[in-house]
């Protein structure tokens, strides 16, 4: 069986304010998703879990390593394509010029498909954003509302991966659970693979199944989220449990 998305021995280079190029921020990173699972992606600041996501996005070189989906390497496909098919929205939500309705419309555009009105009315529902004037300038959202319209843009193009880097962040507990269920319904729906960078143990334990834990410069563990929360098998994992539970500063 071909695995949906493997990532090979990848790494990649860190660089200083003086764009002088020093260690890896991260190297040896592999790991192989034969079906479609929901997956957080956990560890202290400095980690590397964005850069990884965006890393797996192609906005960003691998400086070692291959990925490859459905068993094509990224090297043989077209960028366009594989970020079609392999999402990222960032934590910083970028809103395109124009109102609410031209962000939502842009992914259609930029691969010549059908906008799916219906679709994306059903979404802003679910994201408790189904009162939101479609024509406002998108760029008088709140950040919580960009937040959430650029997940909607990505849902829209119905991505076979999505990589979410700390998506709810700026938003309420209300608007937060709803954006859960709505990626926890979406995974189950369209079987669509979510791997998530959160700093909420909570919430990685509510919308995941499967746990990546980044320390040391790579991804240290990979197990399903009930047994990382049971019984890390590292001792960086066990440290990184007890000091958030116990509300020390990592």
């Amino acid at each position: 069986m071909t695995a949906i998305l493997e990532i090979q021995q990848l790494a990649k280079k860190s660089w200083n304010k003086g764009n002088q190029e020093t260690s890896y921020l991260f190297a040896e990173v592999s790991a192989e998703i034969q079906q479609p699972e929901r997956i957080s992606v956990i560890g202290a600041s400095g980690q590397g879990k964005s850069t990884l996501l965006r890393t797996m996005a192609l906005l960003e070189t691998p400086d070692k390593g291959d990925m490859l989906y459905e068993g094509v390497s990224y090297l043989k496909k077209e960028s366009r394509l594989w970020r079609k098919q392999i999402c990222y929205v960032a934590q910083q939500a970028v809103m395109l010029p124009g109102s609410v309705e031209d962000n939502l419309r842009t992914t259609s555009r930029l691969h010549g498909g059908t906008y799916d009105e219906k679709l994306a009315a059903q979404l802003l529902e679910e994201a408790a954003m189904d009162g939101l004037d479609r024509n406002k300038n998108a760029s008088e959202l709140s950040g919580g509302e960009k937040q959430r319209i650029a997940l909607i843009r990505s849902l829209l193009l119905r991505p076979s991966v999505l990589l979410l880097d700390e998506v709810t962040a700026s938003l309420d507990s209300i608007s937060a659970r709803a954006v859960e269920q709505l990626l926890v319904r979406w995974h189950k729906e369209e079987g669509a693979t979510i791997i998530w960078v959160t700093h909420d143990l909570e919430q990685a334990a509510r919308t995941s199944d499967r746990t990546w834990f980044m320390s040391s410069g790579t991804l240290l563990e990979n197990q399903r989220t009930t047994d990382f929360f049971r019984q890390p098998t590292t001792e960086a994992g066990r440290d990184f449990i007890r000091l958030l539970v116990s509300g020390e500063k990592l």
